[in-house]
């Protein structure tokens, strides 16, 4: 016969307690009685019985109902409208002290109840992962749990068992139980699944820190659940695929961003949308939830890329026998893998981009074009593409000027370069302006038309430079980054053209030297042309050798350091954003300032070369002086001679009104120019030397 100490231990580590004699004795005496009593099974109430039976039969009854089965005199109802709510009842005529006693034992078997019904409807498939991996660990409790209830009745059956006894039994599982009951109710009352149900149980682990028992309790029961959450962690860190069939994931994929759109997406989606964050982060991921999104990704490039890289088989990465590499517990162990892999991925990425695809070439290379390091090609490209850049946007034929860019790039120093064949030309279809404030990188679009009215919009004003880039150096270079390229482009694009027609118009004014021209309107125009030229000339070294060259050499040496793509894009935005900022295009009152000067520059150039060529018959832009002087004296007995058509012409009024007016409207302009910039010297401190430069023209003119 099995002695009270036979029962095997279950998961709670309870002593067993030693039953008194006096139990025993009554036992003989009442033992045939109470087998009568439960084989016959009569309707009578229990209060018939003296109370030794009534224990002996409301011990048969309770051991049913740690079970879920109603006894004769415990009866199981549901509460209407709370499925997970159940009552046990009592027979009333039943010994007031055994119905004390048996409702204490009535919270356990609550819990067994809503459990066992929590277990049955969380087991199915929409439930996802975590929720049967919960459901497992509790359905193996289950199974002690009902295993101690069947070693309870063997020993009643013996004989061995009293109320007392079963009591002491059953105190120990109480708490531990409802704190499961609890977490139960919390979890069907929302729905929880995946993180949201880890967080539950942590949570309430957390709160139970007072009972170790139970706290410890919890602790397995959240580490049984995680474990199938960490195994889609796994594959994410180690492989950067998303097994996530139920959703619980804390990382989506939007498959619709492709990679392509890199090339076409203003805004650069593919690389913040096609993989992110979702809510319902675990708690115990929410720190290191960043790292572990751009380790897949980081994965995910290099699969795009043809590179397999197999971190799991890295040194650095700590595996365990059975390839799993996290466990929840106090040592973190998952998060030193997570770093690993990380920090493997991170440098596997950066070197495959920096050296398979030559990064730095590539940003080189488009330096070189964009930002005009070496415009040689473009001296050329201007010369030979003039006559159709001139003409109106409907009327420029693209493929026209793509040729006679490859003719320019082929016949100058920029052949050498391998990258040259992926520059493209493109016209846009609005002012740079006006691209500003569609880009919403001008907060208004005031005074945009009045600049476009006051000069025909032709190829010189839209003319840019496009390049091609491929995968997967598309990420540092997006659509997005190119398109801050062009307009720095199109900026220095038009002060070169503006420059160039002032140098047209100086050249003409150099041709007619040797004349006496003193106090006419010719020499009042040398002057206005030497200050434009000037504030000009200003600007172009401002832009080159103020901004685009320190922040060059400066994202230059962050680039060499960088230790992940992240950080190479960042550096590269950064450079870009202070470029556009520093080259004045996000500042919309200096632009549209600088826009207003060019015009008049332009404006200027076109009068004065008129002025000129209708006075005297002299050489086309690009002739010498000493070709002046032959066509002055080769053309004895015109019309008129030189000296009368200078004349003529300084004497014409409209043309004299014409010049002071040029040059009063430049020296306002300017001057509310340098005063613009003085004032915004403090706040934006890189323009100080603008400021001096357009000080000095000012006082020079």
């Amino acid at each position: 016969m099995e002695s009270p100490a036979a029962l095997s231990t279950p998961p709670w580590n309870v002593e067993r307690p030693f039953l008194t004699g006096r139990f025993h004795q009554e036992v003989k005496g009442t033992s045939r009685l109470a087998h009568d009593s439960l084989s016959v099974g009569s309707g009578k109430a229990i209060g018939c019985y003296d109370a030794g039976v009534q224990e002996l039969i409301v011990i048969d009854d309770i051991l049913s109902a740690l079970v879920g089965i109603e006894g004769r005199y415990i009866s199981i109802t549901r509460i209407r409208g709370k499925e997970d709510e159940v009552s046990f009842q009592v027979d009333a005529s039943m010994d007031l002290a055994l119905q004390e006693m048996v409702k204490r034992i009535f919270p356990l078997c609550q819990s067994f109840l809503l459990i066992s019904q929590f277990v049955e409807s969380r087991s199915q498939f929409k439930n996802g992962l975590v929720n049967h991996s919960f459901t497992a660990a509790l359905r193996e409790l289950l199974l002690d749990y009902q295993a101690m209830v069947a070693q309870l009745e063997h020993q009643f059956r013996l004989g061995r068992l009293s109320i007392q006894g079963l009591w002491f039994y059953c105190q120990p599982l109480m708490v531990s139980m409802q704190a499961l009951s609890v977490v139960i109710q919390k979890a069907s009352t929302s729905n929880s699944t995946g993180s949201a149900l880890l967080n539950l149980l942590q949570s309430q682990a957390k709160a139970m820190a007072g009972d170790n028992a139970v706290r410890s309790l919890l602790e397995r029961m959240t580490q049984r659940a995680n474990n199938a959450y960490l195994g889609i962690l796994e594959r994410w860190v180690y492989e950067g695929v998303i097994d996530d069939p139920y959703g619980e994931f804390f990382i989506k994929e939007n498959k619709s961003l492709l990679k392509e759109s890199l090339t076409q997406d203003n805004d650069a989606k593919f690389w913040r949308e096609r993989y992110s964050l979702k809510d319902g982060i675990p708690s115990f991921l929410a720190n290191i939830a960043g790292t572990i999104l751009t380790t897949g990704k980081y994965l995910n490039v290099m699969r795009e890329c043809g590179h397999t890289v197999q971190v799991i088989h890295v040194p650095k990465v700590p595996m365990s026998e059975n390839s799993t590499f996290m466990s929840f517990g106090a040592n973190h162990h998952y998060l030193e893998c997570i770093k690993a892999a990380y920090d493997f991925t991170s440098g596997e990425l950066l070197s495959l981009i920096k050296e398979q695809y030559d990064l730095m070439g590539k940003l080189r290379s488009i330096k070189h074009y964009l930002l005009l390091d070496q415009g040689d090609f473009l001296v050329h490209f201007m010369d030979i593409a003039r006559d159709e850049l001139n003409k109106k946007l409907e009327e420029i034929s693209v493929e026209k000027l793509q040729s006679l860019l490859d003719l320019a790039l082929r016949t100058t120093a920029a052949a050498s370069d391998p990258c040259h064949e992926d520059l493209t030309c493109c016209v846009e279809r609005s002012s740079l302006l006006k691209k500003l404030c569609d880009l919403e990188l001008h907060a208004t679009v005031s005074d945009g038309k009045g600049s476009e009215e006051l000069v025909n919009i032709t190829g010189l004003e839209t003319f840019s430079l496009s390049y091609k880039v491929q995968w997967p150096l598309s990420i540092v270079v997006s659509r997005k980054a190119l398109t801050k390229y062009q307009l720095i482009f199109r900026f220095l694009f038009h002060c070169k053209h503006v420059e160039r027609q002032l140098c047209g118009a100086w050249q003409m004014h150099q041709g007619v030297r040797a004349l006496n021209s003193r106090g006419t309107a010719i020499s009042r125009s040398s002057l206005l042309c030497r200050s434009m030229l000037k504030f000009i000339n200003s600007l172009l070294h401002y832009l080159t050798f103020e901004v685009l060259e320190p922040n060059w050499h400066v994202m230059y040496t962050k680039l060499q350091a960088a230790k992940s793509i992240d950080e190479v894009i960042q550096h590269h935005d950064y450079f870009l954003e202070r470029c556009l900022r520093e080259c004045l295009l996000l500042l919309p009152e200096l632009l549209k300032k600088m826009e207003r000067l060019k015009i008049l520059c332009l404006q200027y150039s076109a009068a004065a070369q008129w002025l000129i060529s209708s006075s005297l018959d002299i050489p086309k832009l690009g002739e010498s002086s000493d070709d002046l002087h032959r066509t002055i004296k080769s053309k004895p007995g015109k019309s008129r001679g030189p000296s009368e058509g200078l004349m003529f012409a300084t004497k014409n009024v409209t043309v004299t009104d014409s010049i002071l007016k040029f040059e009063k409207d430049f020296n306002t302009e300017l001057q509310s120019l340098a005063l613009i910039l003085s004032n915004n010297a403090q706040k934006e401190p890189y323009i100080t030397h603008l400021a001096q430069w357009i000080i000095g023209v000012g006082s020079s003119s």
